[in-house]
């Protein structure tokens, strides 16, 4: 049994009646080597900051609900951040967001700190600790040190993941299902597969649903984004994460997957068509505009697990390319009508255009070739699940396929589903309370 050391604690208060402890754990980097190498991870706990008329003792065990954040490899941001607080907190919780390993603030992954490790493969090594399955142990040594002081009967606690977040909550339920409540699940229910192989076969239709959107909505930017590729090809462009080259403006697909999507991806198109038609070159803010809706140099762990996170006794062996190259759609031909522009997925041609991923390429293919994931997911356990889980799911969820998800949810025993065609994949972010309203219906309603 590994319990997480508690290094700092530090409170303060925000505004909005927050009262914030910003926390700081070590934890071993493998669980089956406890007394080995350890991490550093971040935490930030939240609860109501009331001033009574008069002083009482503050109660220290409100309930935990532990929130885990998408990705892979994006930390939490400001608590305040985040509409859906207020709900949870008048719900009697106290909450904890948690930078999972590598990244926020806990141990961040970048190709200097990853260097100190050594070779390629002792990174790629290293790396192998950082999917959802240490993830969860991370929360379980955490989650012993928070408790400590509760009554055995209170040491339980809940979750939230969105996203990558609920694929963590799918394996704390095979792992640990005795150290949970509940579990409330934003467009997270895991694709229960052993390759990105199925997963990718279903998500590049969705990403060609959402460019068919994209250019019924805005049917003049098919000629503006051929000539904004077509100057890509012809000339290099430097940005600051690198080079901006026509695959990566294509990658910029990834913004349809949520609220809003299309017309923010309009509003880049527009920008740097116009720059061409005006000056006949990206102005420094469009391309400052474009490099930041990038981001794969911030979030190394994003590119070099991807694939990883769907993993089960198999390689990935670059699924998303291997796909690609028999989907015309998604080819850049300028003599198509529209070229389509591609979605979540990582490519080789990542590790040539950002010169932060560049220094880890050798790391990314020797991950993409390993064949030795442990198992993440346990279907006999969640056949016989106890623990309530409330999951939201999207028909038009470009990042977690409909299909996927649901047969998912059959899996589950027990599980509540709410079901919408209404919202996108960051439903939790962008419709936050209209969202909690209907997972907490899920969870407070009686049966009729």
């Amino acid at each position: 049994m590994v319990v997480a050391k508690l290094i700092d604690k530090r409170l303060h208060n925000v505004p909005g009646r927050l009262r914030v402890a910003e926390l700081f754990f070590d934890v071993p980097v493998d669980y089956s080597k406890p007394n080995e190498a350890t991490l550093r991870l971040f935490a930030r706990s939240v609860r109501r900051f009331n001033t009574p008329v008069e002083p009482t003792k503050e109660d220290k065990q409100l309930p935990w609900l532990v929130f885990l954040q998408g990705g892979p490899g994006m930390g939490c941001r400001a608590p305040q951040e985040y509409g859906w607080i207020s709900t949870v907190l008048d719900k009697g919780y106290q909450v904890l967001f948690l930078d999972q390993r590598g990244t926020g603030l806990s141990s961040t992954i970048t190709a200097g700190t990853l260097a100190r490790q050594g070779n390629a493969i002792k990174q790629a090594e290293y790396l192998k600790n950082f999917r959802a399955d240490n993830i969860v142990q991370d929360c379980e040594a955490i989650r012993k040190c928070l408790t400590a002081e509760y009554p055995e009967e209170k040491r339980k606690w809940s979750l939230i993941g969105q996203s990558f977040g609920g694929f963590c909550a799918v394996t704390y339920l095979s792992k640990f299902p005795e150290s949970l409540t509940e579990a409330f699940i934003c467009g997270g229910l895991p694709p229960l597969v052993d390759t990105p192989d199925p997963v990718y076969a279903h998500t590049y239709g969705k990403v060609a649903q959402r460019n068919a959107a994209y250019y019924d909505k805005f049917p003049e930017d098919a000629d503006r984004v051929k000539r904004i590729l077509r100057f890509l090809k012809d000339n290099t462009v430097a940005v600051s994460s690198g080079t901006l080259t026509p695959a990566r403006f294509q990658q910029l697909g990834i913004l349809f997957g949520a609220h809003g999507g299309l017309d923010t991806m309009h509003d880049l198109v527009l920008r740097a068509w116009n720059d061409l038609e005006t000056f006949g070159f990206f102005t420094h803010p469009t391309l400052n505009l474009i490099d930041n809706y990038g981001g794969y140099d911030n979030n190394i762990i994003y590119a070099v697990l991807h694939e990883a996170i769907y993993c089960q006794g198999k390689a990935s062996y670059w699924s998303a390319d291997r796909l690609r190259s028999s989907l015309p759609q998604f080819q850049i031909d300028h003599e198509k009508e529209q070229i389509f522009f591609t979605g979540e997925m990582i490519y080789k041609d990542m590790f040539d255009s950002y010169s932060e991923l560049q220094q880890v390429k050798e790391v990314a293919d020797i991950l993409a070739s390993t064949d030795d994931w442990p198992v993440l997911y346990d279907e006999a356990q969640l056949a016989e699940n106890q623990v309530p889980v409330y999951a939201a799911t999207y028909v038009d969820d470009m990042y977690v396929h409909f299909d996927l998800a649901t047969a998912t949810a059959a899996k589950i025993k027990g599980i509540k589903q709410f079901i919408t065609n209404t919202m996108y994949h960051d439903a939790l972010r962008s419709r936050s309370d209209e969202l909690m309203r209907q997972l907490f219906s899920l969870r407070d309603d009686s049966i009729d």
